[in-house]
């Protein structure tokens, strides 16, 4: 059975969710067009998320995916966040912010019990996790990623009916789970096939794939079919803000970086300002997601001043496949040859 007749899809094309940069419209244009639209949920409060559940019943005339993190919520370090604020101290007095008033906390919250009980309600056809799995009581049909053939093993070993291949080219926040040593990110077309051969669950590659030929390639070397999210930034539907719009325009694309320094957990971005001065790896930026509380007011700031040193500008590491097109346009013409 092929990827598309197991999800019932006409096209092998999933777009990546991508929290913060998108809401239902560009899922319900994805799915509209063949391939499985994906709404991101970690970010989103269980008001919003019953909405966005909502429009995708009601529009999407096709299967879509919502997708969760599944990272274990951190203790908040005192000493770590005071020496987060502190190596932060100088961007808050250049833009006048009162760090006191800024409070510690996650802005992501991880699978829940609660999430389980919506999704009763809405019974969306797939179900991915990023980050690992949730327990196995709230464990059902649902999708992974995985960045290591170990990796891979272990989600297909707890029953995942399909595996994502996430490439270390790929824009966002790493899949990683079962270690947290950056040097076992491999690209995704070395990745692909080795993960292919040891797996019997269909395997979807995603990382670098911008455009038709990529898509091709990935599916010779053994993907059921392939997840992408850069290439559609610049779609209309996509919520992607203007500062992270002018960038992926523009030449500062082309340089991307691993970083931790807008969560405490690697992600590939835009090589911006703060990357530069604090990163790309920061050995004191608090555990995931707490360092993003300290970062959003300097965001905010230098956004309303039309500059994105402080944005997490996430893109991969091809961002060549970016267009002002419509997000159906898009997902049509990934999958035309020559």
């Amino acid at each position: 059975m092929s990827l598309q007749q197991f999800l019932g899809i006409d096209l092998p094309i999933i777009q990546a969710p991508m929290a913060g940069s998108q809401g239902s419209a560009l899922a319900i244009a994805v799915a509209n067009a063949g391939g499985l639209g994906s709404l991101p949920c970690a970010l989103l409060s269980p008001q919003v998320m019953r909405e966005e559940l909502a429009a995708l019943k009601a529009q999407a005339r096709r299967p879509f995916n919502v997708n969760f993190f599944c990272h274990a919520p951190p203790v908040i370090s005192e000493q770590r966040e005071a020496l987060w604020r502190a190596a932060l101290l100088p961007y808050y007095k250049e833009y006048g912010i009162d760090a006191s008033t800024i409070s510690a906390g996650p802005g992501r919250a991880p699978f829940s019990t609660a999430n389980a009980d919506l999704l009763t309600e809405f019974k969306p056809a797939v179900i991915s996790f990023h980050f690992g799995l949730p327990s196995p009581e709230l464990l059902a049909c649902a999708r992974a990623s995985a960045t290591t053939v170990t990796e891979a093993l272990w989600l297909e070993a707890r029953g995942v009916d399909a595996i994502i291949a996430q490439g270390a080219e790929a824009g966002g926040h790493r899949g990683i789970f079962l270690t947290e040593d950056p040097t076992t990110q491999v690209g995704t077309f070395a990745l692909l096939p080795q993960i292919a051969n040891r797996v019997r669950v269909p395997v979807i590659a995603a990382g670098g794939i911008a455009d038709a030929r990529g898509v091709a390639g990935a599916m010779a070397l053994g993907a059921a079919g392939v997840q992408i999210g850069t290439a559609y930034l610049l779609c209309p539907e996509a919520t992607t803000s203007k500062v992270h719009r002018a960038a992926l325009k523009s030449e500062a694309a082309l340089h991307t970086a691993m970083t931790n320094v807008f969560t405490g957990r690697l992600a590939r971005g835009i090589v911006n300002r703060i990357v530069r001065e604090l990163g790309p790896i920061s050995s004191i930026a608090p555990e995931f997601p707490l360092a993003a509380a300290a970062v959003l007011p300097l965001r905010a700031k230098a956004e309303s001043a039309g500059s994105g040193d402080f944005s997490s500008l996430w893109s991969g590491q091809n961002a060549s496949g970016c267009r002002e097109v419509p997000a159906a346009q898009l997902t049509r013409e990934l999958m035309r040859s020559g």
